[in-house]
């Protein structure tokens, strides 16, 4: 039993780790791209001009801290180049995850134009087991991206309205012409992680004194806010981001090379899982035999969220009960025809079901099941058996998992979605709070659409539930750009038990 335990905790919280990237990526400011309202125009309803970079190289070190213990350090290079200029970041880290700490090293280099349109980009991220590698560059009005996964290269292309700036141009413009006190502006960034994009918000919040490295200095702080989630950076006058911080307990400060570069241990390092749980208000004494679990939810905008529909209800005063689905007796009334099928079953960047490995390991797995429900329970307990449970700091892919046989309930839950999406069975990923130990952790698991079940049922291939128990709380529906909604719920959301049945 105890074994069982152990390999439970190890591979519930992967969850909070996707967030924890892109909100890394964030503050390395990737890509930002304007459309309506947002840079250009907020720009100009300020009264502004387009941001520029002051000439002339420089160079910014800071320290990472997390919970006050210092975690790792980040390196900014800026360097004029005949056509433009070159903005260089390296973020080097000792994470904690699931109670093992793990090196992280992400890194950007961005090329501009001399009016600070992006023309190129690179963005690596490597962890000890996992690596991804995005390319990107402008062609007209499109934007050209290479992502290489487990040693295969995929281009996709996303098409332009305007140039695309980035976020540390307009720091610097609105730095050396400040917006007014609590004026705002909006900038769409585009992530790599996720091909996604969404909305980032800047407010000044206006000027404050502060100590930085000794020295008293008069800085600009602005609210950054993404999918609802709130960081602060303080900037200088020449546009430089001197401190932040952010949710998790994460802060960055401005200091010099060789203090930056020195005493790094890991040891005490606060666990990423431990700090995005959420306290249960109680415990659960035998989970896996409860047939309905109700609780209510408090701080946090459900609007984005999937709350209702399955075996989920959502009523008014923040109570969400969940029920366990059984066979032949459909939650949601006479099983219907699923609407949009193909898009349950199509490849995907990260669930790479049309891959031939992908394919064809799914066929030996499903050989000599009957019918679809018998195929799905068959894919579950291979990847529950075969691949190993160890936290993993990547971007989770399908085929990168299948290669690695290793991976926490993020890398499960895609390969499972792509061996049942080559079986031609529909699937989708998962994503909310889960049960252990007297409090919710964020994870990741599939649901798959049977008829015999009435339509959607859940699976967790990384805890060996079909159904899944009703601790499964979801909040998102769909791959890694869909669970950018979570920014908004993780360190915010209230939770209590209300009845367990």
């Amino acid at each position: 039993m105890a074994a069982k335990r152990f390999v439970r905790w190890r591979v519930i919280g992967g969850g909070a780790i996707l967030a924890f990237l892109i909100l890394l990526a964030l503050r390395m400011e990737i890509i930002g791209l304007p459309g309506n309202g947002t840079y250009g125009e907020g720009l100009r309803a300020a009264g502004k001009t387009a941001p520029t970079i002051p000439p002339g190289e420089r160079d910014t070190w800071m320290n990472i801290h997390q919970q006050g213990q210092k975690v790792g350090y980040a390196h900014r290079s800026v360097v004029p180049t005949g056509a433009g200029v070159q903005i260089r970041e390296e973020v080097f880290m000792q994470v904690r995850t699931m109670g093992v700490v793990q090196d992280l090293v992400m890194s950007v280099e961005n090329n501009l134009d001399n009016k600070l349109a992006l023309t190129s980009f690179a963005f690596d991220l490597k962890s000890n087991l996992f690596a991804f590698h995005a390319r990107g560059r402008t062609a007209g009005d499109r934007l050209l991206i290479d992502v290489r996964t487990a040693g295969e290269e995929r281009r996709h292309e996303l098409p332009l309205k305007e140039p695309i700036h980035l976020s540390q141009g307009m720091f610097a413009g609105v730095a050396a012409t400040p917006l007014a006190p609590g004026q705002e502006m909006t900038v769409p960034i585009f992530d790599p992680m996720t091909m996604g994009t969404r909305p980032v918000k800047i407010t000044f919040a206006g000027v404050e004194e502060r100590s930085v490295q000794g020295k008293a200095v008069s800085l600009r702080k602005y609210a950054v806010d993404f999918m609802g989630a709130r960081q602060y950076a303080w900037l200088d006058a020449a546009g430089d981001v001197v401190r932040e911080e952010g949710i998790l307990g994460l802060a960055l400060e401005k200091t010099s090379p060789e203090e930056a570069r020195s005493g790094l241990s890991g040891a005490g390092a606060a666990d990423l899982t431990d700090l995005a749980s959420v306290d249960a208000g109680g415990r659960l004494k035998d989970p896996g035999a409860l047939q309905s679990l109700t609780v209510k939810l408090a701080n946090v905008d459900v609007r984005p969220l999937e709350l209702s529909g399955g075996r989920q209800r959502y009523a008014s005063g923040g109570l969400l009960t969940v029920r366990k689905e059984r066979r032949g007796d459909p939650l949601s009334g006479p099983a219907a025809v699923l609407e949009n099928r193909g898009a349950y079953l199509a490849a995907s960047p990260f669930i790479q079901s049309s891959h031939p490995d992908v394919r064809a390991r799914a066929g030996k797995i499903v050989a000599g099941g009957v019918g679809e429900e018998d195929k799905a329970r068959r894919i579950v307990a291979w990847v529950y058996g075969n691949i190993e449970k160890r936290p993993v700091l990547s971007v989770a892919n399908a085929l990168e998992t299948l290669k690695n046989r290793a991976g926490d309930c993020t890398e499960h839950a895609v390969l499972t979605a792509a061996l049942a999406r080559a079986a031609g069975i529909p699937a989708v990923m998962e994503a909310g709070l889960v049960y252990q130990r007297g409090r919710f952790y964020y994870h990741a698991w599939n649901a798959f659409w049977l008829p015999a079940w009435g339509g959607w049922v859940t699976a967790d291939a990384a805890l060996n539930q079909f159904p899944a128990d009703v601790t499964h709380l979801r909040l998102v529906r769909g791959e890694a750009e869909k669970q950018l909604e979570l920014m908004g719920v993780m360190g915010r959301i209230g939770l209590e038990i209300k009845d367990a049945s």
